[in-house]
Order: C-alpha cells, then structure tokens, then sequence
C-alpha cells in the first residue's frame, strides 16, 4: 500500500474544513453553518465563498 501524499492531505484537510465551517449545520447556532457568526453580508460572502 502506497502512503497518502502530503498534497492529497493537505487538499482533503482544505475540503473538510470548508464543508465544516460553510456548510455542516450546527445545533448550538440554530442549525446554521459556523461561518455565520461572522456576519458577512453579500457582497463578502460572494467574494470568500466562491
């Protein structure tokens, strides 16, 4: 078996920290993503979350 490399892992760390905080619902903020603490407006989110 061939160890990951450390790009794979670094891309896959990427995906799931994005999925986390943009989009994995949570209980304590009303089922909103963690992102949404920080108030952006839309102009903001188009231009982080793109």
């Amino acid at each position: 078996t061939r160890e990951p490399t450390t790009a794979l892992n670094t891309d896959e760390l990427l995906h799931w920290l994005h999925r986390y905080n943009w989009h994995r619902p949570n209980g304590s903020l009303g089922s909103k993503p963690p992102i949404s603490r920080i108030g952006l407006d839309r102009d903001n989110l188009l231009r982080l979350h793109s």
